[in-house]
């Protein structure tokens, strides 16, 4: 799947842009503040329904506006033109349409424009808490497997209704309790089984990627936690009732999964440099990408680096630069301030590029020899 022309309109600080984009490598200067994510967020948007850095979607509305409209023109591995078309009026539901036809859910989009984000939010994944690496976990798995996605959306349903009975001040009804927690099993497994299989093929990738930038310097690991790996998840939630209804919301579930990231022996999060921290992330990052490649509908993800170079020495750089210029990867959006890094980039990359300047939410392409 590759993007060949987006239109943007009042998208945060994009009052009107048009761009063609190459098929292979499209990089993006500019200043920080100047735009360059928000151009980056346009093109996530149009494949996840909603923007990566703001979930209210009303304010991702330039300022002074009422609406803003993106629009996007894809063409398949096979060549079949797909387009896209998001509009938002302010106080209005948005509206999302695949070749001029609504979707009466967002979440039938999810997995026809896979793609993979490696930005500097990504610090999350590491020092947050385990809610961003549940995120991730989901993210990935709900671009290839539909089933996946339906059931987080009835888990997440079924929880949030039996934390409302667990908060009430009358005695929850016990027939009603049995039905959400019911749910909650039922879908909960269908989750689990899902991370658990992702993770145990994501894992050898992710440390051959890794193995790969730092040169063999490191050694780490992935591993995922779960209640539901110690026994039947009905009878666990069932057993936490009374110990939930004193805290007011459910402690078992698989709304509680974590993934245990160590470098050596030791927690990542503790131990880790910052150019290791942002090895690993990156190496989680593309092994997302070579996944999905492999997954699904095997569509070729695209790839957004936002400003990925920072806190990483020269080697790692280099390391990184090869794989990203390599024939594996489809189209490519990379944004830097740092010209230099582009410029490496470019002069490996075999085939067409383009190079974009933003200045204050005005996005020109450059034509110029490097």
């Amino acid at each position: 799947m590759w993007l060949k022309r987006i239109s943007i309109l009042n998208y945060k600080n994009l009052e009107q842009v048009e761009l063609d984009f190459s098929r292979k490598m499209n990089c993006i200067i500019g200043k920080n503040g100047m735009g360059k994510t928000n151009l980056m967020d346009a093109v996530y948007y149009l494949s996840f329904c909603k923007s990566a850095t703001n979930s209210v979607d009303s304010q991702n509305i330039r300022h002074g506006q009422d609406f803003f409209v993106l629009q996007g023109f894809y063409e398949t591995d096979g060549g079949e033109p797909e387009e896209l078309y998001c509009g938002l009026k302010a106080r209005q539901k948005k509206k999302f349409k695949r070749n001029k036809k609504e979707y009466s859910r967002f979440s039938d989009h999810i997995g026809l424009i896979p793609l993979v984000l490696v930005s500097p939010s990504d610090s999350l994944l590491i020092a947050g808490g385990s809610e961003e690496r549940r995120k991730f976990m989901d993210m990935v798995i709900s671009q290839y497997d539909r089933g996946y996605l339906d059931a987080l959306i009835r888990y997440n349903k079924a929880v949030s209704q039996r934390n409302t009975l667990l908060k009430s001040e009358v005695e929850p009804d016990e027939e009603l309790m049995s039905v959400w927690e019911e749910m909650m099993a039922s879908s909960g497994e269908i989750v689990y089984a899902g991370r658990k299989a992702f993770i145990d093929e994501f894992i050898p990738i992710f440390q051959s990627y890794y193995s790969y930038i730092s040169q063999d310097q490191e050694c780490v690991s992935l591993a995922y936690q779960s209640c539901a790996s110690q026994g039947d998840l009905l009878a666990q939630i069932q057993q936490n009732r009374q110990k939930d209804r004193v805290m007011g919301f459910s402690l078992k579930g698989v709304h509680k999964d974590d993934l245990i990231m160590k470098i050596g022996d030791f927690p990542i999060k503790r131990e880790g440099s910052q150019g290791q921290n942002k090895t690993y992330l990156i190496a989680l990052k593309l092994a997302q990408f070579e996944f999905l490649k492999r997954t699904g509908s095997r569509t070729t993800p695209l790839v957004l680096l936002d400003d990925i170079f920072d806190k990483l020495d020269a080697s790692r750089v280099e390391q990184i630069v090869k794989v990203v210029a390599g024939d594996s990867f489809g189209q490519i959006f990379i944004t830097d301030t740092n010209r230099d890094h582009l410029d490496k980039i470019l002069r490996k990359i075999e085939g067409d590029y383009k190079l974009f300047e933003v200045d204050n939410g005005i996005v020109s392409e450059r034509k110029e020899d490097l």
